[in-house]
């Protein structure tokens, strides 16, 4: 029977035609209903005529509908699929402005730091309400969460309900991209061993066609080539590279994450992380970026004939998966059942794990270095902290998870329990909990 794929935050210029298309594409989906839900019904034929377009492109029998209905939405769902941003722009100007008053400048400010600390709490009752509905119209389908701070909110969703629920994020993804072209080797021939959280998943070991390529990664950089691309990307990942020779693994994210989880890398000496390659990303950007998905979108609907060009995103993959039993081994934000010993049981961890028809689950259990252990379990409990916050509406426990963070917890404590009132005070309409 064909699946059912709800699409929650189904008007997103930015995720739904790069889901869709790799949904056209993947053979065992072809014949899928695409339910797509928002709460801004402005965009919704646009993207039902879309998706029409392209299965009409195609020649397959994929069908779909639009509604602003969770309910409607989920009912017989087989997997849900979540791209939300709770309180858009209009929240996140907060989550950068009022911590840049007291001397925190944040890189991206939708993981970890005072803006992701901020989000999560945003996201989270809203991702429970979701669950909770699911759990009573379609038990037994998967949440595919694609929505940040990751890992934070599969945790809320796996603490608090019954619904299986996995992050996927493209961050290992791109890094192994990167590797690939400074290595020189195809991206398939590698082979990862991944433990930690999301946007700081960090690989342990590293193989190429079997063999160690954490030997070749050092020597490429004790002796860069002159070739400029090599160069340029080398620049573009100083941060992840400064931390491989320090600690021997490689962080598997982007810079412009990494350095919110290593505060010492975005500070005024650095020029705000400019010594390091990382430009700060600011609303403007997010906007900026947002015109260029509203013009790819405009170009798509006049393409004839389906982009073939992978994503690079892991929702059709796992989807397809499930539904084939087609073995895959993909970096998941899940539950930690053992994936990751260093940390607590229970908590959501992104680690290399095993897909078929089966459910997820991890390989062979990954140890990090004992300073990085300890670090990400501090990044841990910050997480932890904020999910209690945002379930019981205890502002205290968002000060405890600011102070547990590695960034927020860094400048004078009376400061930061003013900046966390300024945040509470500035987000209040898009925080009941704390009413």
């Amino acid at each position: 029977m064909a699946p059912r794929i709800v699409v929650v935050g189904g008007g997103s210029y930015q995720w739904v035609p790069k889901l869709l298309i790799d949904v056209v594409n993947t053979e065992s989906l072809r014949e899928a209903e695409i339910v797509l839900e928002d709460v801004d019904p402005a965009p919704l034929p646009d993207m039902v005529a879309f998706v029409e377009h392209l299965a009409a492109l195609a020649r397959i029998p994929l069908t779909v509908t639009a509604t602003t209905d969770q309910r409607e939405a989920l009912s017989g769902a087989d997997y849900v699929v979540v791209t939300i941003s709770t309180g858009g722009f209009d929240s996140m100007r907060h989550d950068l402005a009022i911590p840049e008053r007291y001397g925190i400048r944040q890189a991206v400010g939708d993981t970890v730091g005072p803006g992701g600390v901020m989000r999560a709490l945003r996201n989270i009752p809203v991702l429970l309400g979701i669950a909770r509905d699911m759990a009573e119209l379609c038990p037994d389908a998967w949440l595919l969460n694609l929505t940040n701070p990751m890992t934070t909110l599969c945790r809320a969703v796996t603490r608090e309900t019954p619904v299986k629920a996995v992050g996927l994020c493209h961050e290992v993804a791109g890094a192994q991209h990167t590797l690939s072209r400074l290595l020189r080797a195809d991206y398939d021939a590698f082979e990862l061993t991944v433990a930690g959280v999301n946007h700081l998943p960090i690989v342990t070991e590293l193989r190429v066609d079997g063999v160690d390529a954490f030997e070749r990664l050092r020597a490429l950089l004790d002796d860069p080539p002159a070739d400029e691309r090599v160069r340029l990307r080398l620049a573009a990942n100083r941060v992840k590279f400064a931390l491989f020779e320090r600690y021997g693994v490689l962080p598997g994210a982007g810079d412009r994450h990494l350095v919110e989880f290593f505060p010492g890398f975005l500070t005024e000496q650095s020029g705000w992380g400019e010594r390091w390659g990382v430009a700060l990303t600011t609303i403007a950007d997010r906007e900026a970026w947002l015109d260029y998905y509203k013009a790819e979108f405009e170009n798509l609907r006049a393409a004839t004939e389906v982009p073939k060009e992978h994503s690079g995103e892991m929702v059709a993959p796992i989807i397809d998966s499930f539904e084939t039993g087609t073995s895959r081994v993909l970096p998941l934000n899940l539950p930690n059942a053992g994936q990751c010993p260093d940390l607590p049981v229970d908590v959501v961890v992104e680690a290399m794990c095993a897909v078929d028809r089966d459910p997820p689950r991890g390989r062979t259990p990954v140890t990090l270095p004992p300073v990085l252990a300890e670090w990400v379990r501090r990044i841990v409990g910050s997480q932890e902290a904020t999910v209690e916050a945002a379930v019981t509406g205890d502002r205290d426990r968002v000060v405890d998870a600011m102070l547990l963070d590695a960034f927020a917890g860094r400048i004078d404590f009376d400061s930061l329990v003013r900046m966390t009132d300024d945040m509470l005070a500035a987000t209040s309409r898009w925080l009941p909990q704390f009413a």
